[in-house]
């Protein structure tokens, strides 16, 4: 068996999946930190410096406050959208895709009055329609939105959304899960409310930690909100983390080590150089699916610089592709139902140049094993024939 004569340096998966990716090795290194106990001064001091450093991150000054979770990107966004919205509020989600679409689904969950405003996947949200939306009820109080909705690989226009709404007099509320560290977002300048992150995206962590960021001001004024959720009510977590100086329950202490590690990584490349740095491998991956004849989904103007979504070609299926991929050590991403015959790739975290020529020299050879095997004429190369086995 060849597979690994096949596979990247020393057996390196590279994972082309929207998160989680592969981190530095200080990263990796730190999640391998002591034991310790997450009620004593040390724990308490790196909750404070990953909040502070968060906050800075989303563009965000002395005036705001992060709060971190244990839990996954929706486990945040699920704690900001059952906790801000009143009893007597309505929450308008702006829906271009499958996590326009969650967000819906979480208020509901909630029985929190929602009202969304569908435009299809892969189509641009359409301001227009918004400020109409708006001016129509004013018993909208929120208004949601996914900066990078990585269905379609679609970068939604955050700043304009932010400046209508608060036009408006609304509060808005954005899924940056996709986006934090690679795209410009300043939660100041754009008018974002509540800022939701997660680490093991484009800040380049591991998963486990997720995160809430806004205006001390507004963290307050949940204390007149009544709680919908116990582990994830946001006001608790703010009294017990920023108030206390404690977390509210067990955090998990050496991810949230990691998250440091790779938010200081973050700070000294800075968002500018690490949006470059995507722009350079997409247009790359874009550039190699272009001249392979593979159709995207989606105008330049619309992509965000850490994903590519393309139709599916040379007949073969997703679970084809994926798994010939995945023998040589390259793992892509499927799409929801609604983009059918479409799959993702995306380059966040530490891949380089040579993982993207790789990449396409596995392709390569996939796509000649699946037609050396469609055609009865064309026997498998007994090369590939030991990678495929």
């Amino acid at each position: 068996m060849t597979l690994n004569t096949a596979r990247t340096a020393a057996d390196r998966v590279v994972l082309l999946n929207p998160g989680p990716v592969n981190v530095h090795e200080r990263v990796k290194a730190a999640i391998g930190s002591p034991d310790e106990c997450h009620r004593e001064p040390e724990a308490q001091d790196l909750l404070a410096t990953v909040g502070r450093k968060v906050t800075e991150v989303c563009g965000g000054d002395d005036t705001h406050a992060a709060v971190l979770l244990t839990g996954s990107g929706t486990a945040a966004l699920e704690a900001v959208v059952s906790s801000v919205v009143p009893a007597d509020g309505r929450l308008l989600v702006l829906d271009n895709g499958h996590y326009g679409e969650r967000l819906m689904r979480i208020a509901e969950v909630h029985r929190i009055p929602v009202l969304r405003l569908e435009f299809g996947w892969a189509n641009p949200i359409d301001l227009d329609a918004v400020d109409r939306a708006l001016a129509a009820d004013p018993g909208i109080t929120h208004v949601a939105a996914v900066h990078h909705e990585t269905s379609t690989g679609m970068l939604n226009p955050v700043g304009e959304i932010g400046r209508l709404v608060a036009r408006h007099g609304r509060s808005l509320l954005v899924d940056a899960i996709s986006s934090l560290g690679a795209e410009d977002l300043d939660i100041v300048a754009d008018h974002v409310d509540w800022c939701v992150g997660t680490a093991n995206k484009c800040l380049e962590g591991l998963p486990g930690i997720s995160f809430v960021v806004a205006s001390r001001q507004r963290f307050d004024r949940l204390a007149d909100i009544p709680g919908r959720t116990f582990y994830l009510d946001l006001h608790a977590h703010y009294v017990s983390q920023i108030g206390k100086r404690t977390p509210q329950f067990t955090p998990a202490l050496q991810v949230l080590r990691a998250l440091d590690e790779a938010l200081d990584l973050t700070m000294a490349e800075g968002v500018a150089a690490r949006k470059r740095r995507y722009t350079d491998r997409a247009e790359a991956i874009r550039a190699g699916l272009r001249e392979r004849g593979i159709d995207l989904l989606l105008p330049p103007h619309q992509r965000a610089s850490s994903i590519t979504n393309a139709y599916l070609s040379n007949g073969m299926t997703y679970d084809e592709l994926h798994d010939g991929l995945k023998l040589h050590g390259y793992v892509i991403y499927a799409t929801q139902e609604k983009s059918a015959g479409v799959f993702r790739l995306a380059n966040m975290g530490q891949l380089t140049a040579d993982d993207i020529t790789g990449f396409f020299a596995a392709f390569d050879d996939v796509v000649r094993q699946h037609t050396a095997a469609a055609s009865p004429s064309s026997p498998v190369p007994a090369e590939a024939a030991a990678v495929s086995r």
